[in-house]
């Protein structure tokens, strides 16, 4: 479970003790005994199987599919496939692909629902660059949605990430684009629901993935 299960879920039925304490009618606890069961289990962080076959990118987010697209970028083409993150769905968030973390860039924003295409330029959003070890490019974006308040981002600039690796989560509703070289494959279609750091997304037929450790601690050291 994420900390902030915790957090929230003991200050909830310190909450409840409280009122059932101060008050003696112990069936105005169950409210906040309830919200307490809520985010224990929205803060789930279950464990995942991670696909080790070179070039495959994984979902970074569970959720439902609802765009499989290409889209123009100054200079170049990318795939973005967007996943959609209901209340219900484990907000964890995990890394792509294997690589060195290039870049970090938060942007505040509107919170617009998940689901309006228009979320993904107006919305709070936080975008991360991971450059593979053959120097292929890919970014995910985390989005705020219309209940989400606070994106979490937990690595740094010049971290090497593994391959479905935990980063950050996005509290409650909310949307996760991953971009990718315009030649990626994709292997999944809108309507498909994806659990992230397990379910195969796309493929990168030229791409090796797996860090190369000894490269990245050299780049860092510079």
């Amino acid at each position: 479970m994420v900390r902030d299960g915790y957090f929230y879920g003991l200050a909830l039925i310190a909450v409840a003790v409280v009122v059932g304490l101060l008050t003696g009618v112990w069936a105005w606890s169950v409210l906040p005994l309830l919200l307490a069961a809520f985010f224990l289990w929205f803060f789930r962080d279950p464990k995942r199987q991670i696909p080790q076959e070179p070039g495959l990118v994984v979902s970074p987010a569970d959720g439902k599919v609802t765009e499989v697209a290409r889209v123009s970028a100054p200079g170049c083409g990318l795939l973005r496939i967007s996943i959609f993150l209901s209340v219900f769905d484990v907000h964890v968030n995990r890394s792509p692909v294997a690589g060195v973390l290039r870049e970090v860039r938060y942007r505040k924003g509107e919170y617009l629902n998940a689901m309006n295409p228009a979320s993904a330029e107006r919305n709070e959003q936080n975008l991360a660059r991971l450059e593979c070890a053959d120097g292929t490019q890919v970014s995910f974006i985390q989005i705020a949605g219309l209940l989400a308040r606070r994106i979490v981002f937990k690595k740094r600039v010049g971290d090497v990430l593994e391959r479905g690796e935990r980063v950050g989560l996005i509290k409650f509703g909310s949307r996760t684009d991953i971009l990718l070289p315009d030649y990626a494959e994709p292997l999944v279609k809108p309507g498909d629901r994806v659990r992230g750091g397990s379910s195969v997304i796309a493929r990168l037929p030229e791409a090796e993935f797996e860090p190369m450790m000894a490269t990245a601690d050299a780049e860092l050291s510079i």
